[in-house]
């Protein structure tokens, strides 16, 4: 028994190839990345894929390592507080936005993400004045910021509404000299 003809040609064009260093090259001539880790893999663009994805365990690792490699900066910061959003993580969330902001007070993404924050744990003052921000260093360009900042206010609005009905059903009483209670109407 030999060797098959044809096993011996794809032998004889794997070696060329590997010689040549032709098995990383892709039809346009460029190189495929390296192991991960190494290189100049940037660690914010993996993280965004890997959000886009909703893989955000692996965002949030990425987004880590950007931090390590560039440093903490804006990016970094809003990109960690997003992704801990993705995972319900709303305090240390808050934590990286808010620190974001107070390192760029002009980047939109920043704001919008921390007034989503705020909104889901029931600060609807704060969420309706980050999305103000958001919508100010946006100049009013990004469709979501403008949504996020209708729904807000709405949402305001309606928590207003909702508490001057609730002041309604109350009547304060005075008991005695200067006692004051507070009394349901229902």
């Amino acid at each position: 028994m030999g060797i098959h003809p044809g096993m011996l040609t794809f032998a004889l064009v794997m070696m060329t190839a590997c010689t040549a260093g032709e098995l990383n090259r892709s039809s346009d001539g460029t190189f495929a990345p390296g192991t991960a880790g190494i290189g100049n893999i940037d660690g914010l663009i993996v993280g965004h894929r890997l959000m886009a994805a909703g893989e955000f365990d692996l965002a949030l690792k990425a987004y880590h390592r950007a931090a390590a490699q560039q440093g903490l900066n804006v990016d970094t910061m809003s990109a960690i507080g997003s992704a801990n959003l993705q995972l319900r993580r709303l305090g240390q969330a808050e934590s990286w936005l808010r620190r974001a902001v107070a390192e760029d007070p002009s980047f939109p993404p920043a704001w919008n993400n921390l007034g989503v924050v705020l909104t889901e744990r029931g600060k609807l003052g704060e969420a309706t004045e980050a999305f103000r921000r958001a919508f100010a260093a946006d100049n009013g360009n990004s469709d979501e910021i403008r949504e996020n900042l209708r729904l807000s206010l709405a949402q305001f609005e309606d928590s207003d509404d909702d508490i001057a009905k609730d002041i309604q059903n109350f009547s304060l009483i005075r008991r005695g000299a200067g006692d004051f209670v507070l009394m349901s109407d229902l």
